[in-house]
């Protein structure tokens, strides 16, 4: 089974538009305020899409660009004006920033009741603890593809590779939760472990999060195996139109051939990410307008 990223983010987004308009009717439109420093490609790529999602569905989203030598004070104040804005329901610092910034102040800095990504320290407190918070959106998306895909997670070896606070740390605590899509048994692999193939060979569930191309080949996976691939990487190719292809982590043609179910990349945990952007600054609109 090829598990469809585009077509199940796609039922999220309708599955939130009643609640939407439940907001609208009380005068709430949510609205997502998106802070963009310096002139990544990709970051340029992923804010455009975020900006065509929101609008779509008739939400707010604005983007503040700012110059790559922004310095450190100049992002805390827009921050803070943010945080007392109350057309914003969220706030999204688009990662990677520049070197010279604090990437972990910056974050901190963001109003935990506008975390739409989910990743400020007491949202991922929360999410620990089980406390209702916005889930980190890569996580939460896995888990939705997981459940429209009806693949059953209770009592399943999950194994993750990559320990990233954004991926691989939360999705380790989200599967072994009590909860209807956790209650599985995780091991959590990295650059450091050994063995990793015995490891990763035990899976019923593996999601791979590290980034690099093509990382996961057969002799990784068992029969049957559930493959989750998160990771997107650019990688030569000469003979297309754009001198590039996009592969994820995941030896896709050699390990689809022995699991039940695998996402494709690009277009599998991909249009997750930016459906649980919107779930969440629905959530904060939700519980925190005035």
């Amino acid at each position: 089974m090829l598990i469809d990223g585009k077509k199940i983010s796609q039922k999220v987004r309708n599955s939130l538009k009643p609640k939407i308009e439940e907001l609208k009717e009380k005068g709430i439109t949510p609205g997502l305020a998106v802070i963009m420093i310096g002139d990544n490609p990709a970051s340029q790529v992923y804010v455009r899409m975020k900006e065509k999602a929101f609008k779509k569905l008739g939400l707010k989203s604005k983007s503040y660009k700012l110059p790559a030598d922004t310095s450190q004070g100049e992002v805390v104040q827009l921050i803070d004006e943010l945080n007392n804005n109350d057309e914003f329901h969220g706030i999204l610092l688009q990662l990677p920033v520049p070197d010279h910034l604090d990437e972990m102040e910056l974050l901190e800095k963001i109003d935990p009741h506008k975390d739409s990504d989910g990743i400020h320290p007491v949202s991922l407190g929360k999410m620990v603890l089980g406390i209702e918070a916005p889930l980190p959106c890569t996580p939460h998306g896995i888990l939705k593809l997981l459940e429209y895909s009806n693949i059953e997670t209770e009592g399943q070896h999950a194994v993750v590779i990559g320990r990233s606070n954004i991926v691989g740390k939360p999705i380790m605590n989200l599967l072994g939760q009590k909860t209807d899509y956790g209650n599985a048994t995780v091991t959590l692999c990295h650059s450091r472990t050994k063995n990793i193939k015995d490891i990763t060979k035990q899976a019923d569930i593996l999601i791979s999060a590290v980034g690099r191309p093509e990382m996961v080949t057969a002799d990784y996976v068992k029969e049957g195996v559930v493959v989750i691939d998160v990771g997107v990487n650019r990688v030569d190719a000469p003979n297309t139109e754009k001198g590039y292809k996009l592969v994820g982590d995941v030896d896709f043609d050699a390990v689809e051939k022995k699991a039940r179910a695998i996402t494709p990349v690009p277009g599998g945990v991909g249009p997750m990410t930016i459906s649980m952007l919107i779930y969440n600054t629905v959530f904060l609109a939700d519980k925190y307008s005035a």
